[in-house]
């Protein structure tokens, strides 16, 4: 974010410290249970912050394990991306950009800890996304010549770069925010704010991308895309001051999109984020120009259907929710609320509804936090 609630979207629209010494009984504790993850992007020396989620979703901080890279520092959003902390489907390795240094890290995932596994070169500038399907891994690259590139990521987390997996997206400085895999693997999604599009292209059997397919947004301020298990795509678009919306799309093999759901409102402000419970049932986005989280049913045939009002979740006045994400057995959702450094905990119910169970987290307010993931 550029310092205001507006700036965190609207741009789209206008245009190594160890992780501290616990005991065995405490080690034990935090390789049980979820964990949630944030990055702090820290300029100087990036992180990934861990807690250990307790059986009534509460977070209490487990420690601070260094990206071995550098982030791009700033104050709230400064990445303006989905995807900058992702965890492997398996839930084993977790994924960290180093927007400063240009680098990609990997860490193995041992409950609440982490180790390094390897860092490598993004290959272009400024990655601010990651995703991954099976063994391979792609990188979003926004700053420059914008870009995707491909690697191998093996069981242990190593990484290493396909040949010829260097793909340019439609312009220079597309201001990309988000990329995500189809559920089979074989299409890669890509968002352009700046273009207001969403780049599409066939995975081919040695990892590279087919030519890409530029498929126009639904509605105006593309932000983020991401997959229900179902193969929908789903697309969040800022629009206006009052106009953010979703839309979800059929994807053919080619990365093709047509629209089921159009333009769907949100109910809230600068909708940027989203993210789909593991039963493939509700979609959540993220509102950060009025501190709300929506919600919303997906059909067998992709298509949405508000949950109640719309709007099932309130964080704390000015928040500004960034990212969000839901534990792997889809009892808790979390919101990085990085105005305020705090993270927000609800609980999902039965009907998709949210109850709301306060603050965890106390981080430095305004500090450049980005990317949140949770197991």
């Amino acid at each position: 974010m550029r310092k205001s609630v507006l700036a965190l979207c609207t741009v789209a629209i206008a245009i190594s410290v160890a992780s501290p010494n616990r005991s065995h009984a405490q080690d034990g504790r935090s390789r049980s249970g979820g964990a949630v993850f944030v990055m702090n992007n820290a300029i100087d020396n990036n992180e990934v912050i861990s807690f250990r989620r307790a059986p009534d979703g509460s977070l209490q901080e487990n420690g601070r394990f260094a990206t071995g890279g550098r982030g791009s520092g700033g104050n709230n959003d400064p990445l303006e991306s989905q995807g900058s902390l992702t965890l492997s489907q398996d839930h084993t390795l977790l994924f960290a950009v180093n927007a400063g240094s240009g680098e990609i890290s990997v860490f193995r995932v041992h409950g609440a800890d982490l180790s390094l596994a390897d860092k490598k070169l993004s290959g272009g500038s400024e990655p601010n996304a990651v995703a991954q399907n099976g063994h391979l891994v792609y990188v979003l690259n926004t700053g420059g010549s914008s870009s995707v590139v491909g690697f191998q990521v093996n069981n242990d987390g190593t990484l290493r770069r396909i040949p010829n997996s260097l793909t340019f997206l439609s312009t220079n400085t597309s201001g990309a925010a988000s990329l995500a895999f189809s559920p089979n693997g074989k299409v890669l999604l890509v968002t352009e704010r700046l273009t207001n599009s969403i780049d599409g292209f066939a995975v081919n059997g040695d990892g590279t991308l087919s030519p890409i397919v530029v498929n126009p947004s639904a509605g105006p301020g593309v932000f983020a895309v991401t997959f229900a298990p179902n193969g929908t795509a789903l697309a969040v678009e800022a629009g206006g001051a009052t106009t953010s919306a979703i839309t979800s799309y059929s994807v053919a093999s080619d990365g093709t999109l047509t629209a089921i759901t159009s333009n769907l409102p949100t109910s809230g402000a600068a909708t940027c984020w989203a993210v789909v419970t593991p039963n493939g049932e509700w979609v959540y986005t993220s509102n950060a120009g009025s501190s709300t989280i929506s919600g919303f049913t997906i059909g067998t045939n992709g298509a949405l259907t508000p949950i109640g009002a719309t709007v099932v979740g309130t964080n704390p006045a000015g928040a500004t929710n960034l990212d969000i994400a839901i534990s792997s057995d889809g009892k808790f959702l979390y919101s990085l609320d990085g105005e305020i450094g705090m993270i927000s905990v609800f609980e999902i119910n039965s009907d998709g509804s949210l109850t709301n169970l306060g603050t965890n987290g106390e981080l430095p307010a305004n500090a450049g936090f980005n990317g949140i993931a949770s197991i």
